[in-house]
């Protein structure tokens, strides 16, 4: 089974209300083989949101304290974010995922590049508190982005119908 970030199977929970639809990702999810989360909403969020990034370093900072996540107002949600992460690798490990597929550059969800935590479009390398956490726990984090990698680099029928 494969996790995936909700607004890209096409829900539309993204801080401003929209989602990020990524065909093959919708079609894993209705073929019933992935699963859709949004680690904010676990978090406590509710949609639309205010924006939020990382300030002092990455998703690994976070986690570590050495950085917070904070809304563009200056609200310090790092806590929510950090429910909203081990929420989400409680639902990895129920179903056992075997690939987790996140929303690049989002301070949850970023898997190889994140905003600055400047809210002026600027980004850096470093992942979100979703994904180190996942990271953390051994599992395989890539983004929409990297999805035609891990379809070449993982056989098996979970992604017969999408090749």
């Amino acid at each position: 089974m494969i996790l995936v970030s909700s607004c890209l199977a096409g829900f539309e929970v993204r801080y401003n209300g929209s989602h990020s639809l990524h065909s093959k990702i919708r079609e894993l999810v209705e073929s019933q083989k992935a699963i859709a989360v949004c680690p904010e909403l676990l978090g406590g969020f509710s949609t639309p949101r205010e924006p939020a990034e990382i300030v002092g370093g990455d998703g690994e900072a976070v986690l570590d304290g050495q950085a917070k996540v904070v809304e563009k107002s200056g609200r310090d949600v790092t806590v929510l974010y950090i429910k909203g992460a081990y929420d989400t690798l409680k639902k990895a490990q129920e179903i056992k995922a075997t690939a987790v597929i996140l929303k690049e550059y989002s301070p949850s969800c970023g898997s190889a590049m994140i905003y600055n935590g400047e809210f002026r479009d600027k980004k850096i390398a470093g992942n979100g508190v979703t994904a180190a956490l996942l990271h953390r726990h051994g599992f395989k984090v890539i983004s929409e982005e990297n999805l035609s990698k891990l379809l070449d680099e993982i056989e098996g029928d979970a992604f017969t119908s999408i090749d």
